[in-house]
């Protein structure tokens, strides 16, 4: 899954990308075309700014549902057999070692 979000300058138009965890409100960013310094605010007026806003608010939404399911899918089927596993293994490695009197 893709996690950047492409941000169109206000001055010179020129694409770039930016992690879309970092594009939140409050955030500001240089062109790194022509150098000028956005900042990024849910009441922007310009459409480019509220656009990358939007995209990364619905990017990060969806990596959370995903982080979630992930979580949940590992818990429910994975936890129980791994504990067994590593029991079994830890009183196997005890029965191989020689008493000591």
């Amino acid at each position: 899954m893709e996690d950047a979000v492409q941000i169109k300058c206000t001055r010179c138009k020129n694409v770039f990308r930016e992690r879309a965890r970092r594009v939140q409100n409050g955030y500001s960013r240089q062109c790194p075309s022509c150098e000028v310094m956005l900042f990024f605010d849910e009441d922007s007026q310009n459409p480019n700014i509220k656009r990358a806003m939007r995209t990364a608010r619905n990017i990060r939404k969806e990596q959370r549902e995903l982080e979630a399911a992930d979580v949940f899918s590992a818990s429910s089927s994975g936890s129980g057999s791994s504990r067994l596993q590593s029991h079994h293994g830890r009183s196997q490695s005890r029965s191989e070692e020689p008493e000591r009197d």
